[in-house]
């Protein structure tokens, strides 16, 4: 089976693009909007719509692929590639990327997403990392229906992996509305909340920690409330590197203090992620190893997450190689083609540091489902609903393709062991 045409659709995500060095600056809110003028190059305002845009691959059989290239919130910041507006992009990918994979045999998706990922722009530059993002997930699904197997299916054979059907642990993300958000990812059951969006120590964190403590602690009681005795989520908490700033970076003060989160999240397990941002990789991993190193002397059990200066393939197998954190946040946007973030999760899992199949608020539902298929195939501690930052339209996305994909894979496995009955003697 080839691909006979490649074609490309402008498209919106499920959140913003925003300006992190003006929003850093003081910009202030104006509704939902910002005030003030951007300061990262290629921003228009502060906050402005995401966009994506839809690779579609028709093949010769006459089905179709399709794949969505987008960009995390962020962009442009930390060194992430420049803002991923569709108009610029497209004529990219029909006059650069479409050559490459029209004619292409499906026989591999490893070779026809690296064939991609590896090329480079007439100008000498690598395809931004939206891009290598959408056709992969295109390809992926591509290789998958010439094979007429999902996409899970597709990666497990090709990585020569173990079937597992077990569903894997969703993160539902609440943004700035922090309360009601997690009553809704509370009764939907999530396995994994709430992120929170800790990103100011005055208003968020509170000088000492005050707030976040007393966030905890209400997390706990609601969890109490509106669940069941069965139901026993992760908190799983994103500080933006709050607590190193409240805290002065002073090591023992923030293990004094993730003791007292520890006590008030019991008995339910907890992650922070980001603690602090020391300014650099090489600090950053120094800064949260002594810490986990720390929390472990004193017997305390929350789980660091690496996240801050931790983008690429490579970062992830510096961090996980110094055993700098107990996960690292995988953002699949981020890694460009999706095999990254396969490799990356395997990577990972191999050296026992949690694996967390993240991304950003700021995709689409084909990324959504796409990453649904390469968690199932890893196993990974948990995965995030996207995109979005409402829960529900996320959290239903992420879980009913994951549920309709077990479901399928537990019928093949039923109907490859009734026809083994069916011929022994």
């Amino acid at each position: 089976m080839k691909i006979i045409e490649v074609l490309a659709s402008p498209g919106l995500t499920g959140f913003y693009f925003d300006d992190q060095a003006a929003i850093k600056a003081g910009a202030a809110h104006d509704g939902l909007a910002y005030k003030g003028e951007p300061l990262t190059s290629g921003f228009k305002a502060v906050r402005q719509r995401g966009e994506s845009i839809s690779v579609i691959l028709l093949l010769e059989d006459g089905q179709v692929a399709a794949g969505d290239c987008a960009a995390v919130q962020y962009s442009g910041a930390g060194g992430r590639d420049p803002l991923f507006l569709a108009n610029e992009f497209i004529p990219i990918i029909l006059e650069e990327i479409a050559p490459k994979l029209v004619g292409q045999e499906l026989d591999s998706f490893q070779r026809l997403a690296d064939l991609v990922e590896h090329s480079v722009r007439p100008n000498g530059e690598r395809y931004h990392t939206a891009i290598r993002y959408g056709v992969s997930q295109a390809i992926l699904d591509a290789v998958a229906k010439a094979k007429k197997v999902t996409m899970t299916e597709v990666i497990l054979q090709e990585y020569n992996l173990p079937l597992v059907l077990e569903p894997v642990p969703i993160f539902c993300q609440t943004g700035d509305d922090r309360y009601d958000n997690a009553d809704k990812a509370i009764l939907k059951r999530a396995g994994v909340l709430p992120h929170g969006l800790i990103n100011n120590v005055e208003t968020k964190l509170g000088p000492n920690g005050e707030l976040l403590l007393d966030y905890v602690k209400w997390l706990q009681k609601r969890v109490k409330e509106l669940g069941d005795q069965n139901y026993r989520p992760t908190l799983h908490i994103d500080v933006y590197g709050t607590i190193g700033l409240a805290f002065k970076d002073n090591v023992e003060r923030m293990v004094d203090y993730f003791a007292e989160l520890e006590k008030a999240a019991g008995p339910l397990h907890l992650r922070i992620e980001g603690p602090m941002d020391a300014g650099s990789k090489q600090g950053q991993i120094e800064q949260l190893k002594a810490l986990r190193n720390a929390l472990r002397k004193r017997g305390i059990q929350v789980e660091i997450v690496a996240d801050e200066w931790c983008n690429t393939y490579e970062d992830i197998v510096e961090f996980a190689d110094q055993q700098a954190a107990d996960m690292v946040q995988i953002k699949t946007p981020d890694l460009g083609g999706i095999q990254n973030t396969i490799k990356a999760v395997l990577y990972a899992k191999k050296l026992g540091i949690g694996a967390y199949v993240g991304g950003s608020c700021n995709e689409t539902d084909c990324g959504g489902r796409t990453a649904v298929h390469v968690a199932l195939a890893t196993q990974p501690a948990q995965m995030l609903a996207k995109p979005g930052m409402g829960v529900d339209e996320g959290y239903m996305i992420v879980h009913n393709e994951m549920n309709r994909t077990l479901e399928i894979l537990r019928h093949k496995e039923k109907s490859k062991t009734h026809s083994q009955d069916a011929f022994w003697w």
